[in-house]
């Protein structure tokens, strides 16, 4: 397999982090954009560091190398940022925040791995 794109697995990550806080509005709000960029900035700017302390760019698409420390620091620093910035914190937002975030960051880069696995099986 070719390597696959940085500038691509950064933009999945972005847009999986828009849909999660998108689907809160929703859920809580009823509406989406007046508070999406509220509510997805600290988990967004908790990934850039996940990003940077893994070296994402260099496996983007890794689900252990990059996955696990964007999906940590995206929840850990998305959180605190959160919190000091006056969005306030709550038990449950830090498990539903954990679990789908865990699910969006490392599972599409799971689902990634196992195709290049299934198609390299099937190679001759």
């Amino acid at each position: 397999m070719r390597r696959f794109p940085w500038i691509l697995a950064a933009g999945i990550d972005l847009a999986l982090i828009a849909l999660f806080a998108a689907v809160g509005m929703a859920n809580h709000h009823g509406a989406i954009l007046p508070g999406l960029v509220i509510v997805a900035w600290p988990f967004v700017a908790g990934a850039a560091i996940g990003w940077l302390v893994s070296l994402a760019w260099r496996a983007p698409a890794k689900p252990v190398r990059s996955g696990l420390a964007i999906w940590i620091l995206a929840v850990v620093a998305g959180m605190v940022l959160r919190v000091v910035t006056g969005g306030g914190f709550a038990w449950s937002f830090l498990i539903v925040t954990a679990l789908v975030l865990g699910a969006f960051l490392v599972g599409w880069r799971a689902i990634v791995a196992l195709v290049v696995r299934i198609r390299a099986s099937d190679r001759p």
